[in-house]
């Protein structure tokens, strides 16, 4: 057993043996105390052994069942594959075939996937046999599967001791708020919210999980905002992780009193680029916002603000248990925590992993991003650009929900734009745009824009499945849109 799990389980028999009746886990409607939660892993772990299981994959909404299923994995030394709500049943059924998972514990509905892929339900778990030798790299316990920029995942294989290094730095990093009690609004099969979770734990602090359905999340970007504000509201929720668009609904609900903020003490954002606009609204609300950084090929969490170390618009300090250095193009490289490999894929033997991402440090050791080294597109006038910095912008604004840039070998930067309601006007728009111009630098503004005739999705083959734009086929579809005036586009002021 690593050190690092060793460490975990003993702060949690730890917990288990105050028996003052903490809640540990709080579900749609069930709560559990560490006692209870200290049982019931051990009770699966023994089923896992009794299974002989070698790998698990969980596709289970959020909620005390996942989190138990988790831990056991955890403990007992299974790779755990966590499938995210919103990968598509071809994705799914990709990533069960890839890992080899010969166990899965999965919501009632998708029975019928189940029985089409192979496997035949046995108590609590599906089962299936694979032919073939084992996979994964040897010490593997987590299997992350990110879509990254094409539509068949690609498996990240991590250790335990990466896992819960991390974790505990995440503990470590909100000491000084002391929050004590942590709502889960992402997938646990996201592995930041899954490693916030372990450091919520390993506080001894309650970890609420209510499932997406009940916070009214539906996919990877539907959210029921009145639904998600009131279970927000009843939770009294210390901490959160969120997106950038969970963070803009949330600041955008508190200005105008459909929020109280109060209650929260430490609200950690990634994933994406936060605009320095938005960071600001949350601080004048009093919002404890740290903006943070990191990869799933690093555990997740590579930098983050915290209390006595924030920098707005940096994504923090590099924590403690990694180095992270510039290379010389300006991308950042990392070292500590560092994936196994990918499935199917040789071990990962180099000490330092590059990102692509481009960065650079202040002074005092904040490092700040400037987008992702294979997007920046060059302008006519030898400027180089990195779109996403501009789409951050763009799509924290009020009434822009996706924005896509391109400007490659052009005088002016295009936009091509879908409105967060149906109704807006063309003339919010262009007031959206003309704010965000206003916090960008001459070159990277957005001189002309076009409305979508629909928006960027999965099912149209313009977003990878955890959201992200596919910039080649986009480019491909509205070639024409971006490198001609085209009677839709107008320049924004």
């Amino acid at each position: 057993m690593s050190l690092e799990l060793q460490r975990f389980q003993e702060t949690l028999r730890s917990h288990a043996g105050r028996n003052d009746g903490t809640v540990a886990l709080w579900g749609d409607t069930q709560k559990i105390d560490y006692v209870t939660l200290y049982a019931q892993v051990l009770y699966r772990q023994e089923r896992l052994r009794e299974e002989q299981a070698h790998v698990i994959a969980l596709a289970l909404d959020n909620g005390i069942e996942a989190m138990l299923w988790d831990l056991a994995a955890l403990w007992e030394g299974v790779a755990c594959v966590t499938l995210p709500p919103f990968f598509s049943p071809a994705q799914r059924a990709h990533c069960l075939m890839q890992s080899q998972a010969t166990r899965v514990v999965a919501e009632p509905e998708l029975a019928d996937e189940l029985i089409a892929a192979g496997y035949t339900r046995r108590g609590e778990f599906w089962c299936r046999t694979f032919e073939g030798g084992q996979r994964l790299p040897a010490g593997t316990a987590k299997l992350t599967f990110t879509s990254g920029t094409t539509g068949t995942p690609k498996g990240v294989c991590l250790s335990a001791d990466s896992l819960l290094r991390v974790a505990r730095e995440l503990e470590q990093a909100s000491l000084p708020s002391a929050p004590q009690h942590h709502v889960a609004l992402l997938p646990l099969a996201i592995l930041l919210e899954n490693l916030g979770c372990y450091a919520a734990l390993y506080a001894g602090a309650t970890l609420s999980l209510p499932s997406q359905k009940t916070l009214g999340i539906q996919g990877a970007s539907g959210v029921d905002v009145p639904r998600l504000l009131s279970n927000l509201a009843d939770r009294k929720a210390q901490s959160l992780i969120l997106v950038p668009q969970l963070l803009l609904m949330l600041v955008s609900a508190a200005e105008q009193q459909a929020f109280d903020p109060r209650h929260l003490r430490f609200v950690a954002v990634g994933g994406a680029r936060v605009a320095q606009d938005l960071l600001h609204r949350a601080q004048r609300l009093g919002l404890p916002v740290y903006e943070g950084y990191g990869l799933s090929e690093c555990a997740s969490v590579v930098c983050l603000n915290r209390p006595g170390a924030h920098r707005p618009g940096s994504v923090g300090k590099p924590l403690p248990h990694v180095e992270v250095r510039l290379a010389e193009d300006g991308e950042v490289l990392i070292k500590g925590s560092t994936l196994l490999g990918y499935l199917g894929e040789p071990l990962h033997t180099e000490q330092w992993w590059p990102s692509g991402d481009l960065g650079e440090f202040d002074a005092e050791g904040f490092l700040y991003l400037k987008g992702r080294k294979k997007h920046q597109f060059v302008t006519s006038f030898g400027r180089n650009v990195n779109p996403e910095w501009i789409e951050s912008e763009l799509t924290q604004r009020r009434h822009i929900a996706q924005a896509f840039v391109y400007g490659e070998a052009q005088p002016l930067n295009h936009a091509l734009l879908w409105p967060h309601r149906p109704d807006c006007s063309d003339e919010q728009l262009a007031a959206a745009v003309a704010e965000a111009n206003q916090a960008l630098p001459g070159y990277a503004q957005v001189h002309r824009w076009t409305r979508l005739p629909q928006p960027f999705s999965a099912a149209n083959g313009l977003l990878t499945a955890n959201g992200r734009p596919r910039r080649d086929a986009i480019v491909a579809l509205y070639r024409n849109q971006l490198t001609e005036s085209a009677l839709s586009e107008e320049p924004a002021s």
